[in-house]
C-alpha cells in the first residue's frame, strides 16, 4: 500500500530526524556524570550504579526487537512521536525523582523511548537520503548516536559543575528540546511511502554461511561494547579518582574523549574497505586497553585520557567495521535478522560486564576493578584480532 507524503522537503527532513536521534543519546548519556551524586546523597554502591545503567540498555534491546518493524506498518512519524512522548515521560521522572527506585523507573522508560525510536529513525535515514549522497545514510547514522553520546556526557558535567540546579537542569533542558523535536517531526514528511503486514514477533538468526565471521566478530564486538558500558556507568568515577579531582566536568570529558574520537573516526573511516575497519578497529582496542591498564597501574590521569582516545578509535572504526562486514555477508532477507542478533550481542555486552565491574568495586575498589576489567577486555579485543585475521585469511 502507498501513501502519499506532504511537509518539508528530503533535505530539511533528513536533518530533523537526524537531530531527534542525536537528542535521544545526549540524553542516554546524560546521567553518567550525575550517578556519584546521587550514589552520595541516596548511599548506594557501585553495583547500583552499574545496574541503573544496564536496565536502560536492557529496555532498549527488549524495545528495539519488539518493535523494529512497526513503523513499516503504521508508519515512522507515529512510532517518533509516540517514542517521544515516552522520553518526555522519563525526563520528567528524572526531575521529580527522590529515591534511587526513581532512578530505575526512568532509566527504564527513557530505554524504551530509545529502543522505539531507533528502528524508525534508523530507517528513515535511508528512505530520506539523497540520491546524488549515498554514502550520507550510513554515515550519519552511525556516527550521529556515538557523537550524542560523547556530548551529552559533556554538557551534562559542566552543568552539574558549573550550572544552578545540578541535579535538574539537564533534564529541563533536555524537555525543551525534545518538545522541539516532536513539533520538528510533525512537520517533516512521512519518510516511508509503503506499508508493510503488522509483525512484532522479533526475527532473529545468523545464516549458516554467516556464522563463522560472526562467530570471529563476536569477541571484538564484545570488547568495543563492554568499554562503551564501563565508561558511562563507572569511567567519570575512575577519571576522577585518577585526576584526584572532584570537578565533574573531568569525569564527563573521558566520556567525551571515548565517543567523539569514536564518532570522528566512524566518519574519517567510512570509504575504507570493511575488513579493515575492523582489522585496525580491533588493533586499536588491544593498544588502548593495554595502555589503559598501565595508565590505572601508575595513577596517570593523562595517561588515561591518552588510552582513551586510542580505545575510542577502536570503539568507533571496529563497531563499523563489523556492521559493513557482516551484513554484506547476509543475503537480502535476513539481513534483519543478523542485524537483531547484532544488536543482542552488542546490548548485553554494554549491560552485563559493567554490573560485574560495580560488582568487583565494592569487593576489591574501584582502581583493582578498572585493572581486572581492563584486561579481561584486553583479552577479548586480542581474541577478536585474532579472529578478525582468520576471517582476512579465509577471504571472509
Amino acid at each position: 500500500m502507498v501513501r502519499e507524503r506532504s511537509g518539508l522537503g528530503r533535505e530539511a527532513s533528513f536533518w530533523i530526524v537526524a537531530v531527534t536521534l542525536f537528542l535521544f543519546l545526549f540524553a542516554a548519556a546524560a546521567p553518567s556524570p550525575l550517578y556519584a551524586v546521587y550514589a552520595a546523597r541516596w548511599r548506594f554502591s557501585a553495583v547500583t550504579v552499574t545496574e541503573v545503567f544496564a536496565v536502560y540498555a536492557i529496555a532498549l534491546l527488549v524495545a528495539l526487537l519488539v518493535t523494529g518493524s512497526l513503523s513499516d506498518s503504521v508508519g515512522r512519524k507515529p512510532v517518533v512521536l509516540a517514542a517521544l512522548a515516552i522520553q518526555l515521560a522519563s525526563m520528567f521522572v528524572f526531575v521529580s525523582a527522590s529515591s534511587v527506585e526513581w532512578l530505575f523507573v526512568a532509566r527504564i522508560a527513557q530505554g524504551i523511548a530509545t529502543g522505539v525510536a531507533t528502528g524508525p529513525l534508523a530507517a528513515s535515514f535511508v528512505d530520506l537520503q539523497s540520491p546524488e549522497h549515498p554514502a550520507l545514510a550510513p554515515t550519519v547514522n552511525s556516527a550521529t548516536p556515538i557523537l550524542g553520546l560523547a556530548l551529552g556526557a559533556l554538557s551534562s558535567a559542566a552543568l552539574v559543575q558549573y550550572g544552578p540546579d545540578p541535579l535538574h537542569l539537564v533534564y529541563w533542558l533536555l524537555v525543551g528540546g525534545f518538545a522541539l523535536a516532536g513539533a520538528g517531526i510533525t512537520l517533516i514528511r512521512e519518510p516511508s511511502v509503503t506499508r508493510a503486514a503488522l509483525r512484532l514477533m522479533p526475527r532473529v538468526g545468523v545464516e549458516r554461511a554467516v556464522r563463522p565471521a560472526f562467530l570471529a566478530a563476536v569477541p571484538c564486538l564484545v570488547a568495543g561494547w563492554a568499554v562503551g558500558g564501563f565508561y558511562l556507568s563507572l569511567g567519570p568515577s575512575l577519571a576522577l579518582r585518577l585526576a584526584g579531582s572532584s570537578n565533574r566536568l573531568i569525569g564527563g570529558l573521558a566520556i567525551f574523549v571515548l565517543a567523539g574520537v569514536g564518532a570522528a573516526c566512524i566518519v574519517a573511516a567510512r570509504s575504507w574497505p570493511a575488513p579493515r575497519n575492523m582489522l585496525l578497529g580491533c588493533i586499536a582496542l588491544v593498544i588502548g586497553l593495554a595502555v589503559t591498564v598501565g595508565a590505572v597501574a601508575v595513577s596517570s590521569a593523562g595517561l588515561f585520557f591518552a588510552a582513551t582516545a586510542i580505545t575510542g578509535i577502536g570503539f568507533g572504526v571496529a563497531w563499523l567495521g563489523v556492521l559493513r562486514t557482516l551484513v554484506v555477508l547476509a543475503s537480502p532477507d535476513a539481513r534483519g535478522a543478523l542485524l537483531s542478533a547484532i544488536f543482542i550481542v552488542a546490548y548485553v555486552a554494554f549491560a552485563l560486564p559493567a554490573v560485574i565491574a560495580g560488582y568487583l568495586v565494592t569487593r576489591i575498589g574501584l582502581h583493582d576493578a578498572a585493572l581486572w576489567y581492563g584486561a579481561a577486555v584486553g583479552a577479548l579485543a586480542l581474541a577478536g584480532l585474532a579472529g578478525t585475521g582468520l576471517m582476512r585469511r579465509g577471504g571472509g
